[in-house]
């Protein structure tokens, strides 16, 4: 008998009334001994080489769970043979040292058709390929989704940016949730980027009984196709999210523009924050208070959408390097007023960092007319060919500690490296409570 001596108690193993089955304990894997009453300490655990492998190696991935709640099920003193054939073959498939590949079974990816760079660069990150889906429209223009490849108890995730054409591209995401929901997925989940309609989300003035709050009806209409939880980035209003009924995740871009700041404005601690209008002050307080400096508010009056009439500026700027934060620019229309109102007031720079550059109409001519320094976006909305037009326009990075050892994340936008981390974070956890009560264990 091949014994393996442990100086662990019998409480840390979480030893129950059952004398031949160990117990999981919370943040442990599942470790598949089976032994006699427990002998008084030190214990002596009668391990055979395959247990005592998977107590030194650290397989975390769902297929080792799989395998781990198979051998706790057998009460033969070896592991059957499907068992071993299938350590061998994790051990076969694992990562070189200090470069831990990604494993995400279950897991199906799909991309619409506004943001498919997005999407990629998602998907390789994750280690997957993008989900074959075939989107077409017929003469009167309707939109059609064909899924290529079977969902049926997969956990879906749907990248589909509200840009671009906005409602067809709406309309589609709609109908792929759908098309997934009733071809027997276990779970869908929206990736938007850039949520669609999300300035529309309350009625602004008194005389307007009769203006709809549109972001809601997408909010519904998210629901009833199908989504089980959304995924989006620097909602225009974080009340967005109690318009839903399922889970829903904002992401913030704040920590890659706290890093753009400091890598790329050599004058930042001489700089200040400013919001273009009084809803973003929370946003420009928050990045201010890290940076620890000041901040400052515009406010403006509209005649009527996309057109500003009139402009205030509460705050001290002489001197300083200004930096506009707001989460989306349209037609810029409110930026390029607003650095001109820094200028005139005493700032010596001008730059604008924005999470969703949308850039229509005559946004890219104001841009280039306009005294910013640059004009910093992520890449919620593609903008290669705006960039092409408009070398102002440059695309926020993130960190380089992804080239540290031990991770497999490299250097990405934005955006798509917050929702990869996202979804291991989610997809990984989701999977493991559901494999744990596959094998017979208590869910904690």
């Amino acid at each position: 008998m091949r014994l393996g001596a442990l100086s662990r108690s019998k409480d840390t193993f979480g030893l129950q009334d059952h004398p031949g089955r160990l117990k999981l304990l919370p943040g442990l894997c599942p470790r598949p001994w089976h032994f006699p009453a427990p002998p008084p300490l030190p214990v002596f655990l009668p391990l055979g080489p395959l247990q005592l492998l998977l107590w030194l190696l650290p397989l975390r991935s769902s297929p080792s769970l799989h395998l781990a709640a198979a051998l706790s099920r057998s009460r033969s003193s070896s592991p059957p043979r499907r068992c071993r054939c299938r350590l061998r073959h994790l051990l076969r498939r694992r990562a070189p040292l200090g470069v831990p590949r990604p494993t995400m079974p279950n897991i199906v990816l799909f991309s619409g058709s506004s943001h498919q760079d997005l999407s990629q660069r998602v998907a390789d990150r994750l280690g997957l390929e993008l989900g074959k889906v075939v989107t077409k429209k017929f003469s009167n223009q309707e939109t059609s989704v064909e899924i290529g490849e079977s969902v049926r108890g997969e956990d879906v995730y749907i990248i589909q940016s509200g840009c671009g054409e906005i409602n067809d591209n709406l309309m589609e995401l709609l109908i792929m949730i759908n098309a997934c929901k009733i071809a027997s997925s276990s779970r869908v989940t929206a990736v938007i980027p850039c949520f669609p309609y999300a300035r529309q989300d309350k009625k602004d003035k008194v005389g307007e009984s009769r203006a709809p709050i549109s972001a809601k009806l997408v909010a519904n209409m998210l629901s009833v196709a199908g989504a089980d939880h959304i995924i989006t980035m620097d909602l225009h209003a974080s009340q967005i999210q109690g318009f839903f009924d399922i889970p829903v995740d904002n992401l913030y871009a704040e920590p890659a523009v706290l890093q753009w700041i400091r890598e790329n404005i050599a004058e930042w601690k001489n700089c200040i924050i400013v919001s273009p209008d009084a809803g973003g002050a929370k946003r420009v307080t928050s990045i201010a208070d890290r940076l620890n400096v000041e901040f400052a508010l515009i406010h403006k009056e509209r005649k009527k959408a996309n057109e500003v009439d009139r402009m205030v500026l509460v705050g001290d700027v002489k001197d300083r390097v200004a930096i506009l934060v707001d989460d989306m620019a349209d037609t810029c229309g409110t930026i390029c007023h607003a650095a001109d109102k820094l200028l005139s007031a005493g700032a010596t720079k001008v730059y604008a960092i924005l999470t969703h550059g949308i850039f229509s109409g005559p946004a890219i001519s104001r841009i280039n007319n306009a005294a910013f320094e640059a004009v910093v976006v992520t890449n919620t909305i593609p903008q290669e060919d705006k960039m092409k037009h408009c070398t102002k326009i440059q695309v926020v990075s993130t960190p380089q500690a992804a080239k540290q050892p031990g991770t497999y994340f490299r250097s990405l936008k934005i955006a798509s490296c917050l929702l990869c981390v996202w979804l291991l974070a989610k997809a990984h956890a989701w999977q493991r409570q559901q494999l744990l009560m596959m094998a017979g264990y208590k869910s904690y």
